[in-house]
């Protein structure tokens, strides 16, 4: 769907929190463009420590086979904590002027902050369980995110933005990212080539990429896409994770690495440049970037995950 067209129904964000590991719909009728229905989905407890290691069916996508060609080239305390920063930038830069829902998963909904919300917003608290470790809360949020999908998202928007909430916006983030399917380079390897991509390289997983293959590495912390190309990604991320750990694999970036491998075979109908998911302490601001829209805040990885 042309995000420039009229939209049938809302769109979606969500916002997940692991900590971590890398570094990250509408159903409204007939309405225009200035006033787009948008939800956002936001998992609260499920967020990464970001930069740390560098048609309406549920139809099956199907296999798919290698893909080996050229690479193509870019250049030649808990995380429920930065849910009010999340919210009240978002307000100020995401999707404004638009409505938008905010559907936050937590295992403390008491602890949602409550953040003024303009005109067309709300935001809707949804109860998950939390578990021990922070690794299997990251894996988890692909099994939400298609379980929500399916049972619920599929018949109230019409896309879904999946972005991590220890993180803020910090300029325009609009309609320019709507596609049937988009990923976000990750900002550690947006200049490498393929080889050095942190992909899972143990044939034994379903995540295995080879080191002959691969287009970019994207980043966990923002994707997205119409809700079934969503729903579609999170099953199959999901599937490959049980089966990974019937056999006793952990991939080794968790769900990122098997996003990196569903979009692999799978080719996003839009890619996202890195300036939406940064983390200036870590990278600086270089030319290159002309703006920063969302990105990193600053914490301590190791104790926000025993927390």
């Amino acid at each position: 769907m042309d995000p420039d067209m009229t939209l049938s129904r809302s769109l979606g964000l969500i916002g997940s929190m692991v900590p971590d590991s890398s570094t990250g719909n509408p159903k409204c009728y007939s309405l225009h463009l200035g006033i787009l229905p948008f939800t956002v989905l936001l998992l609260v407890f499920f967020g990464y420590g970001f930069l740390s290691h560098r048609s309406q069916e549920l139809r099956d996508p199907g296999a798919v086979t290698r893909m080996v060609y050229a690479q193509p080239k870019v250049l030649t305390p808990r995380y429920v904590v930065f849910l009010k920063l999340f919210l009240e930038t978002a307000e100020q830069h995401f999707m404004v002027g638009h409505k938008v829902i905010y559907y936050v998963f937590t295992d403390r909904p008491a602890e949602v902050p409550q953040v003024p919300l303009g005109a067309g917003r709300k935001l809707a608290v949804l109860t998950v369980r939390n578990y021990s470790r922070w690794q299997d809360v990251s894996m988890h949020r692909m099994e939400m995110i298609s379980h929500f999908s399916e049972r619920r998202f599929l018949h109230e928007v019409d896309y879904l933005v999946c972005a991590d909430v220890d993180m803020k916006f910090r300029d325009h983030v609009g309609v320019e990212i709507l596609s049937a399917l988009f990923g976000t380079l990750h900002p550690g390897f947006y200049r490498s080539s393929r080889e050095a991509f942190t992909y899972e390289r143990r044939p034994k997983s379903r995540a295995y990429i080879p080191r002959d293959e691969g287009d970019f590495y994207y980043a966990g912390g923002f994707f997205g896409g119409s809700v079934v190309e969503v729903y579609h990604l999170t099953k199959a991320c999901h599937q490959a994770m049980v089966e990974d750990k019937a056999n006793g694999i952990e991939a080794v970036w968790h769900d990122e690495s098997y996003l990196n491998k569903y979009l692999l075979y799978h080719k996003p109908t839009k890619v996202l440049s890195p300036e939406y998911v940064w983390d200036q302490k870590l990278l600086g601001w270089p030319s290159v970037m002309r703006k920063l829209r969302y990105v990193a805040v600053p914490k301590n990885h190791q104790a926000i995950r025993n927390g």
